[in-house]
Formats: structure tokens, sequence, C-alpha cells
């Protein structure tokens, strides 16, 4: 869709996206505290309770980011300055891995202009790759190492799934078991929705948030998505797609 968003605009908003996903990361790999594992005071607009460093995160984007639109963050709710963009971020996706030092969690960054999502990054921030779709784009990746463009294979086959929150769900695990269906839960969601490609499906199951979804959503507009108030179904094999559908529809 054509919302006559200025090429500089386009232009500065990915540059803005990637050196505040830049910052972060060496933050994290160069000057992290202890202090920064503590939980704060704060209760995210999300309803969590916010460790420092999910605040430090937040800051880091509002820093480079508040001059392109609104900001609606999972810690500090909606910041409106009345501009015609909003940006809808999720500062640590997967906190919980964070803190207990496993090594699978990042940010997650949409646009939106008229509540419509036309752009969205997913940062792993433990490989330092941007997964992103930009303005009708096509993917692309970008390190944030490097600073520099990165190209993947795209392998038409994969080993594994992905379900996010199974453990809440055991009468759904024990059917994809009966369907020798192997998956894994990882932990951080908009992580796993973003690399939805790479995998035979992507399931998130349990209480969906803009925060989580949006970015991925752009990403992954071109598979197979069916999503409802408490699934959200991603895959790029149409046979795979319509028997996990018919699986999670029976509960």
């Amino acid at each position: 869709m054509n919302y006559n968003i200025t090429a500089s605009y386009k232009k500065e908003f990915i540059e803005a996206v990637k050196l505040a996903n830049k910052e972060l990361h060496t933050y994290i790999n160069n000057h992290i505290t202890i202090q920064d594992f503590e939980y704060s005071d704060t209760i995210g607009f999300g309803g969590d309770n916010s460790l420092k460093i999910d605040l430090i995160a937040e800051d880091i984007f509002i820093k480079h980011l508040e001059k392109f639109g609104n900001i609606f963050s999972e810690e500090c709710g909606l910041k409106t300055t009345n501009k015609e963009f909003t940006i809808v971020i999720d500062p640590l996706d997967g906190s919980n891995n964070f803190y207990s030092n496993l090594p699978y969690y990042g940010t997650s960054i949409a646009l939106q202009k008229e509540n419509e999502t036309v752009a969205g990054f997913v940062t792993n921030l433990v490989t330092g790759i941007i997964t992103y779709r930009a303005f009708d784009d096509e993917i692309k990746y970008f390190s944030i190492i490097e600073m520099k463009d990165k190209y993947f294979f795209n392998k038409q086959k994969s080993k594994i799934s992905v379900f996010e929150r199974a453990y809440e769900y055991p009468k759904i695990c024990q059917e994809l078991n009966n369907q020798k269906i192997k998956f894994r839960c990882l932990g951080a969601v908009a992580l796993s929705l973003s690399d939805a490609n790479n995998y035979n499906f992507v399931l998130y199951a349990g209480k969906i948030r803009d925060f989580d979804i949006l970015a991925a959503l752009y990403i992954c507009k071109d598979l197979y998505i069916y999503k409802t108030e408490e699934f959200l179904l991603i895959s790029r094999d149409k046979v795979t797609f319509s028997l996990i559908k018919d699986i999670i529809k029976v509960f």
C-alpha cells in the first residue's frame, strides 16, 4: 500500500533503527553491570515487572526514534506527540532468557501509519542480525556487528518447528508428538515469529500483544498466517499450515 512516505524518511528511519540496535548491542556486550539484571519498581505497560535493562533499552530506542513518530513501548506505553506515524517497540524480547543467560533474546520495532504496519525490524541481540522488511521491499538482513548487509541461503526444508508457550498446552503437545512433529519452545516470541521462514511452522499460544507480533507479522506477510485471540500460526508450507491449524482448532 502506498502511503506517500518520502524516500528521505524511509532511509533515515531504517538507519536510526540500525543505530539504536547497535548501541544496545554494544551496551550489553561492553558496559552491562550486575545491577542491570535487577528488577525495577516499574510495572511495564505490558503488565510485566521491568528489569533495569528493559528500561535502558527502551531509553535507547526512544532517543533514536522519537523524532520519527509517537512511541508505543512495552515499558512506557504510549508517548504521543500527535505525529502521523507510531513506532511499536518491544525493547527486549525474551527478557527471561536474557536474565537467565540463555542466548536467545532481541528487540522488535514496528512502524505504523494509519494503524497499518509499513515496516518491521526484529533483531537477534546474540547473533547481531536484524531481520527486516520495510516499505513493501523484500526481507533483508543486516549485521550490527559488522554494520553491513548479510545474505543467507533460503533452505526449502527444516527439521524443526517452534511452539512458543507450549508448556501451557499439554494436549496440543501430545497431539504434535503423536504426529511425530519435532518442535522447540525458545522463549522470545518476536524472534521466533520473524524467523518462521526457517522452520516448518511457528505457533504462539496465549495472550497476544502488539509489541510481540506486529514487526514479525509484517516480515512474514507473504507466508500462511492464522490468527485468533489465543493463537498465532505462521508457516511457509500450505500442507503443514493446514495440519497445524486443524490441530489447534480442536483445542
